[in-house]
C-alpha cells in the first residue's frame, strides 16, 4: 500500500490502473476511521481491482467557530486500518496541496443544501461539493462510496454527479452502530461517560418512530413530534433538528410516502451527533 501526498503522483497511478483496465473504487474520508469506514473499504475492496482511500480534513467544510483545529486526525492509525481492509493507495495531500495560493473556485447548489445541517452550517456543503469534485477530477475512480449516516451528503453527491455529469456511480451504504446503536461517528470521542451513555436515545427515538410508521402512521408531523418527544427525555441533549423530508431534494413533507429521509442532528456537549432512517 502507497501513501502519497502528491495530486501528480495520485492521478498518474489511478491513470495507469485505468488503461490497465481495472475497476478503481474510491472512498472519501477525514480520517480517524472507524468501523463505519472500514465497511466502505471492504465493500469497495469486494467490488473494485484497486481502492484508493482520500484522507483530508477539509478546512472548506468548518465554519468559524467549529472544530477544524480539535477534529482527530492519526494518519499511523488510520494506515494500519487501510492496509488491513486492503486499501492499495491512501491520499493524503496537505491542505496547501488541495487549495493552492488565492483559491477561489467553488461548487455549490441550490434547495438540497439549504435544511437540515445546511441550515445551521451555512458554509458545509460548499466546501463538501468542492472538495468532492476535486477529488473525481485528481482520482478517476469507477464508484465512489458514502456512508448513509451522512444522508443529506449522500444525496447532495448523487445530485452534483448527476448536474455535471461526473463518470463515476455513487454507493450510499448502510450506517455501522455500535452495539447498543449509536451510529459510529469520529466525533464519539468527544463525548463524557454520561453523554455517550444518554446518546442512545437517538437511535432509540428512530426505531420507535419507525414502529409507527410500520404500523400504518404516515402524518409526518406526528412522526416529528414523537421523535422530538422521545430525545428530550435524555437531559443532556439539545436537538439541532429533527425534520422528515423527501429524500430527493430534502424538502419538507407531510405525508410519509415515496422515498422519505427522517433525519436528525443533536449535541451533547461539544458533540454534534447525526442519525437517520432512509424509506425508499
Amino acid at each position: 500500500m502507497t501513501i502519497s501526498g502528491s495530486i501528480e503522483e495520485t492521478r498518474k497511478q489511478v491513470k495507469e490502473w485505468k488503461a490497465q483496465g481495472l475497476r478503481v473504487g474510491l472512498v472519501p474520508t477525514m480520517g480517524y476511521l472507524h468501523e463505519g469506514h472500514q465497511s466502505l473499504i471492504n465493500r469497495a475492496r469486494k467490488e473494485n481491482d484497486k481502492v484508493v482511500v482520500s484522507i483530508f480534513v477539509n478546512p472548506m467544510q468548518f465554519g468559524p467557530n467549529e472544530d477544524l483545529e480539535s477534529y482527530p486526525r492519526d494518519l499511523d492509525r488510520d494506515a494500519k486500518i487501510c492496509e488491513q481492509e486492503g486499501a492499495d493507495w491512501i491520499f493524503h495531500p496537505e491542505v496547501e496541496e488541495m487549495y493552492g495560493p488565492d483559491f477561489s473556485g467553488y461548487v455549490d447548489m441550490n434547495t438540497l443544501p439549504e435544511k437540515l445541517c445546511g441550515a445551521s452550517r451555512p458554509v458545509h456543503f460548499r466546501g463538501v461539493q468542492t472538495v468532492v469534485s476535486k477529488l473525481f477530477h485528481i482520482i478517476p475512480a469507477d464508484r465512489a462510496y458514502f456512508g448513509q449516516k451522512d444522508a443529506q451528503q449522500l444525496a447532495i453527491i448523487r445530485r452534483m454527479v448527476l448536474d455535471l455529469n461526473f463518470d463515476i456511480e455513487i454507493i450510499g451504504c448502510p450506517i455501522i452502530r455500535e452495539e447498543d446503536g449509536l451510529a459510529k461517528s469520529s466525533r464519539n470521542i468527544y463525548l463524557t461517560d454520561e453523554e455517550r451513555k444518554q446518546a442512545v436515545i437517538l437511535n432509540q427515538s428512530l426505531e420507535e418512530a419507525m414502529k409507527a410508521i410500520d404500523a400504518g402512521e404516515k402524518d409526518a408531523a406526528k412522526i416529528k413530534n414523537m421523535i422530538v418527544k422521545k430525545i428530550n427525555t435524555a437531559p443532556l441533549a439539545k436537538i439541532d433538528y429533527v425534520e422528515v423530508v423527501s429524500f430527493n431534494n430534502i424538502q419538507p413533507i407531510e405525508k410519509i410516502e415515496g422515498e422519505v429521509l427522517i433525519a436528525l442532528a443533536v449535541y451533547f456537549g461539544s458533540a454534534r451527533l447525526l442519525d437517520n432512517r432512509i424509506i425508499l
